[in-house]
């Protein structure tokens, strides 16, 4: 019989439970968001209106789908670096699909996504059964995807100009005559998707388990390898489905995006309070570190902050985070 570690198990609780203190993190989080929110509110003309606001959200979900996905891999003490540059080659592959093999939109959405997940999968295998440090082996991937990117699609992007269903799956309006782009509910629907499988299955309490402590995880009779190559697919399907949902927004398949995004993302997991050592996170506290993230890039634009400055802020922001992930890890 398997004995399989909890969040809540893996290290003795001191004073309050470590779910209380796990939770008082998320708070943290959300606090946060709503001091910044507030700042820019009463500092920036034109911050706190309908249209402004659904361009944040709007803003979130390439952003959001990757750290979603990326937060199951560090909560097993992993790290992916391909996530940007597989993003965009999941979106060349949606165009390949869609535009130059005419699959139809739904199938050639669903091949992209797939083809993620693919990426995902080598990825595991790296780090589970070549046993790569997830460091590099992503590291690797993330120059692969960028490359194959430039070579499949010939350094030149591919537009959907022919497939205007398919841009509505970013830009289209979840009902007509309301500016509630279509993009926001695919990444609330992949948010509720991911929290249930974190917390309400197998994968998920193997996920914190691996996190925790591998070795133990291993001795309990689980076969890390397997849940690995399992946990890292799933990332890559997730960061499939950003390729469409930018793609579809871009109107095209550009070869040359991607940097870059990986770091907000890990950034978003980061300030949303997963630890970088595994064995803790949420969810929930991913999507609030990514709307802190597109807060902040929305207010400093609209407080027309040069882009030099908006980066110091932005990196000042995951060192805030990244620190206060080592305290607790101390005080744990």
């Amino acid at each position: 019989m398997t004995t399989v570690l909890q969040p809540d198990e893996a290290a003795p609780a001191t004073g309050l439970s470590q779910a209380v203190k796990d939770r008082l993190q998320q708070l943290l989080a959300f606090a946060s968001l709503i001091v910044i929110f507030a700042f820019f509110s009463i500092a920036g003309d034109n911050f706190f209106t309908y249209d402004n606001i659904t361009s944040i959200l709007f803003a979130t979900v390439v952003i959001g789908l990757l750290a979603l996905g990326t937060t199951f891999v560090i909560i097993t003490a992993g790290i992916d670096l391909s996530i940007g540059t597989g993003m965009a080659l999941c979106a060349v592959m949606s165009g390949v699909f869609i535009v130059n093999w005419g699959l139809p939109v739904p199938l050639g959405v669903l091949c992209a996504v797939l083809f993620g997940g693919l990426i995902g999968l080598v990825n595991g295998f790296n780090v589970a059964v070549l046993k790569l440090p997830p460091f590099i082996a992503t590291l690797a991937m993330m120059l692969v995807a960028q490359g194959l990117a430039l070579v499949i699609a010939d350094s030149r992007p591919i537009y959907f100009t022919d497939d205007p269903a398919y841009q509505r799956l970013s830009t289209g309006d979840v009902l007509p005559g309301v500016n509630f782009p279509n993009a926001v509910v695919v990444l609330l629907i992949a948010a509720v998707v991911a929290g249930v499988v974190l917390s309400k299955t197998v994968l998920g309490r193997y996920t914190y388990s691996i996190g925790s402590n591998e070795d133990a995880t291993a001795l309990s009779g689980i076969n890390v390898r397997k849940w690995k190559l399992i946990i890292y697919t799933l990332a890559g399907l997730f960061t499939g489905l950003a390729g469409v949902m930018i793609s579809a927004r871009l109107g095209s398949a550009q070869p040359a995006t991607g940097s870059g995004y990986e770091l907000q993302a890990i950034a978003a997991v980061v300030i949303g309070g997963t630890s970088l050592a595994g064995g803790k996170g949420s969810i929930v506290g991913t999507v609030i570190g990514a709307l802190i993230i597109s807060v902040l890039n929305n207010g400093l634009q609209i407080m027309s902050i040069p882009q030099e400055w908006q980066s110091v802020i932005l990196g000042a922001v995951i060192i805030a985070a990244v620190y206060a992930d080592m305290v607790r890890k101390k005080e744990a």
